[in-house]
């Protein structure tokens, strides 16, 4: 009994012992599976997870029977790129064991059964006659066919209505391969039908004629026309489309102008009347953009269009008989600017006005100028007004009409409106480099001088604005005119710059003031030192007086000093 017991004890302990060693087994050989499977580049060992793997890199046995043969041409892997882009253009099913997770991917065999693979032989057996024969027969007929890089679809079927001598609803026959050679490489294959054709293009009807000419006669033979050194592949066959279309504009209208244009050329090259007549009335009813236009007019410089909506294009692409109108356009242009008296207006039309007469706008022609002697004759004109406008100003008030508003006394506005008017030309007259005997008519204004001494300072300081353009033009460069100019230009204008600076601080207006201020420096420093001794003097006592209500001449005073004095040294 005791024995017994015993035994059984032993039996329970080995038990244990071999279940534990068991478990460890299976703990460690999981362990070593999931480590030489991801961390190792050996064969994983086998199991269902490695199964196809292991199969894939196997050498294949060779088999004489076409069933195995079928199912190892297949892919093991049948959503890998190999079985998609298989030669037979048959996808693989692919097993409902597959795993398909972010993280990896089960690689779980699928290969097709016995069955499957008999099914699969039979279906691609088909006879190619029979494939070919489909694939025709699907086709439309308007779809016309392209051969590009040697890539070649046959189309053939009945017509869907297009125009153009197509027959309405009676098939067409396409007797006609049109092959077109491209100019950059590439090619083109159009099979046509020749009714159409010759009605359409003269040149393709003339084309088809000496074809069957030579081929004896025969209207059954198959027409071939090679057309060498095209520009443009695309365009063409588009242009060959709408032979066969009733209404060609619709289909510009989806195209838009741009493309029309190239279609016209093509049109206008194989004589295709429809298709020329209808592209000239739909590019003449539309706006055009500035590259538009430009190919409008270099397609109607080399080819020539006898048609009423023509004559409209060109007359929107050239003025014709406008020599005289285009010499005084600009003239009359600046004159209206002066006149004007809306200030925004005048503003803007001044940029636009200033930007097309620019020497290096986009805009500017040869026979469309301004004359040096029409500026001058303006600014002159500007000049009197001005002239006029402070005179009345500076015009004493009878004592007994002192308290009361004379509503014929010029305002500030007038008076800055001409001022603006003188700068805006003096801006255009540098531009074009002949401002130096504006320089001249300025040091000559002796009564405007003169009437800036007794003028309000609310008013003197505009004539100040036109010194300040010129001073700046002299200091950066761009106004080159003999000493004698300058000198007389400072005479007159420097004293009432000084006198006016305060002002043309706090009514700017545009003006740079840290540019003005180094350029009136730089201008006297073009005289010769014994007049830069005077200028300089007279800055000094006036400086020393307002200060801040002065300009700040100083660096160009130490220049002054230093030549003077410390050239010895």
């Amino acid at each position: 009994m005791e024995s017994s017991i015993n035994y059984k004890k032993t039996q329970k302990k080995v038990r244990r012992e071999a279940q534990s060693h068991t478990h460890i087994r299976r703990k460690s050989s999981s362990s070593a599976s999931s480590s030489s499977w991801c961390c190792s580049f050996k064969s994983p060992p086998k199991s269902p997870e490695a199964l196809s793997l292991s199969k894939a890199t196997t050498p294949p046995r060779k088999s004489a029977t076409p069933d195995t043969t079928l199912s190892k041409s297949l892919s093991s892997f049948p959503n890998s790129p190999q079985s998609v882009k298989s030669s037979l253009g048959i996808v693989g099913r692919i097993d409902p064991r597959r795993i398909l997770s972010p993280g990896r991917v089960s690689p779980i065999d699928s290969e097709p059964s016995a069955d499957e693979a008999v099914r699969i032989r039979n279906a691609i057996a088909v006879p190619e006659e029979v494939a070919t024969s489909a694939a025709v027969g699907s086709a439309q007929a308007l779809n016309l066919t392209d051969l590009v890089r040697g890539e070649e679809r046959v189309c053939n079927g009945a017509d869907d209505g297009g125009g153009g001598g197509g027959g309405g609803d009676e098939r067409l026959v396409f007797d006609v391969r049109l092959n077109l050679k491209g100019k950059r490489g590439g090619c083109l294959a159009l099979e046509l039908n020749s009714e159409v054709l010759c009605e359409n293009s003269s040149i393709f009807a003339d084309l088809v004629a000496d074809c069957r000419k030579k081929a004896g006669g025969s209207g059954l033979s198959l027409c071939r026309i090679e057309v060498p050194e095209v520009d443009n592949l695309g365009v063409f066959r588009e242009t060959i489309e709408l032979m066969f279309e009733d209404d060609i504009t619709k289909k510009l209208l989806k195209m838009g102008a741009y493309r029309a244009i190239d279609i016209l050329e093509v049109s206008a090259n194989v004589k295709f009347r429809r298709g020329i007549l209808s592209c000239l009335k739909y590019l003449e009813a539309v706006p055009w953009t500035e590259e538009e236009e430009e190919k409008l007019r270099r397609l109607f410089s080399k080819c020539k269009f006898d048609d009423a909506t023509s004559r409209e294009i060109l007359a929107r692409l050239d003025f014709q008989d406008s020599v005289s109108l285009q010499q005084n356009l600009p003239t009359r242009l600046i004159w209206s600017i002066t006149a004007c008296k809306n200030g925004k207006a005048r503003n803007e039309l001044k940029s636009l006005v200033k930007g097309l007469l620019c020497r290096s706008s986009v805009y500017e022609k040869d026979n469309l100028d301004i004359k040096k002697e029409d500026l001058y004759a303006i600014a002159i004109s500007c000049l009197s007004s001005l002239g006029a406008l402070f005179e009345e100003a500076c015009r004493p008030t009878p004592q007994d009409q002192a308290d009361m508003k004379d509503s014929n006394r010029p305002s500030l506005e007038s008076i800055s409106w001409q001022v603006d008017n003188i700068t805006w030309l003096i801006e255009i007259l540098l531009e074009r480099q002949i401002a130096e005997e504006f320089v001249e008519i300025w040091a000559d204004q002796k009564e405007l001088a003169r009437m800036h001494s007794i003028a309000s300072p609310m008013i003197r300081y505009e004539l100040s604005r036109i010194s300040a353009t010129l001073f700046i033009a002299m200091g950066t460069r761009k106004l080159h005119c003999q000493a004698e100019l300058r000198f007389g230009l400072l005479c007159s204008w420097f004293s009432p710059m000084l006198v006016d600076f305060g002002w043309l601080q706090r009514c700017r207006k545009g003006l740079d003031i840290r540019q003005l201020e180094e350029a009136m420096g730089q201008t006297l420093l073009t005289l010769p030192l014994k007049q830069q001794y005077e200028m300089f003097m007279e800055w000094f006592r006036c400086f020393s007086k307002h200060g801040a209500e002065c300009p700040n001449l100083s660096k160009a005073f130490q220049v002054w000093w230093r030549r003077t004095f410390l050239r010895g040294s």
